[in-house]
């Protein structure tokens, strides 16, 4: 039988090999492919809710790309060395909608341990939301730069990625917690309490914690570490 090769896209990008800025923007738009990695490190490490949670929504995130993009057959840039249909952007959309779930989370529920100072509390969220924002302009212009995608098919996949990650975190985190005896806070509690969830001991930190349990375990830790250093002094 004859063999048909093709690319594995995920991780294969072409770029201009006499340009160092082609070669940046080649490693921008794949560093996504990181965050499928981050996200079962930390499901596994963490076994948070909220973490397992975004993961689902960004497969689901993917899957509706893919839907889209069978739908409305719209061919990308003439140029392009890409396969498949272009639009939406698939890499727009998956950081549109990290960037948006993330950046809500990190304004509406999350709160760092205070550093004593309230400038550099509100610094670090500036930073922390600035390099987000900033990682995921890059990735999108990337599928421009390298063109793979026309401004237009970037940007509507910002825009659905944007829709998807606000739409998920609203109702899957923000309500539960706002309105614990809402329909979707009643449905978070029964599958926190389940015996699935018990057995493989998931936890919604943020739920219990304004910071998600990194301080209270922290000092737990240290209690611990302090005990045992003394001991053996």
């Amino acid at each position: 039988m004859a063999m048909n090769p093709a690319p594995l896209e995920l991780t294969h990008v072409l770029y201009d090999a006499d340009s160092p800025v082609s070669l940046a923007f080649a490693l921008v738009t794949l560093s996504p492919v990181l965050l499928m990695a981050s996200y079962a490190a930390l499901a596994v490490v963490t076994r948070d809710l909220l973490i397992i949670n975004m993961w689902a929504g960004q497969l689901a995130c993917e899957a509706i790309n893919l839907f889209i993009k069978r739908i409305v057959r719209q061919e990308r840039p003439a140029k392009s060395y890409g396969s498949g249909y272009g639009f939406p952007s698939s890499h727009s959309q998956y950081m549109g909608y990290f960037s948006s779930f993330l950046l809500l989370h990190l304004l509406l529920r999350h709160r760092f341990a205070s550093t004593g100072s309230w400038f550099l509390d509100a610094m670090r969220i500036i930073v922390f939301g600035g390099a987000i924002v900033a990682w995921a302009g890059s990735v999108c212009y990337s599928r421009y730069h390298l063109t793979y995608h026309t401004a237009a098919q970037i940007l509507w996949g910002v825009v659905i990625g944007i829709l998807l990650g606000t739409t998920h975190y609203t109702l899957t985190e923000l309500l539960p917690f706002r309105q614990p005896y809402s329909l979707a806070g009643r449905l978070r509690a029964t599958l926190l309490e389940s015996e699935i969830c018990t057995w493989l001991r998931v936890r919604d930190g943020w739920a219990v914690w304004a910071d998600g349990g990194d301080e209270a375990g922290w000092k737990l830790w240290r209690e611990r570490w302090d005990a045992r250093r003394r001991k053996k002094v």
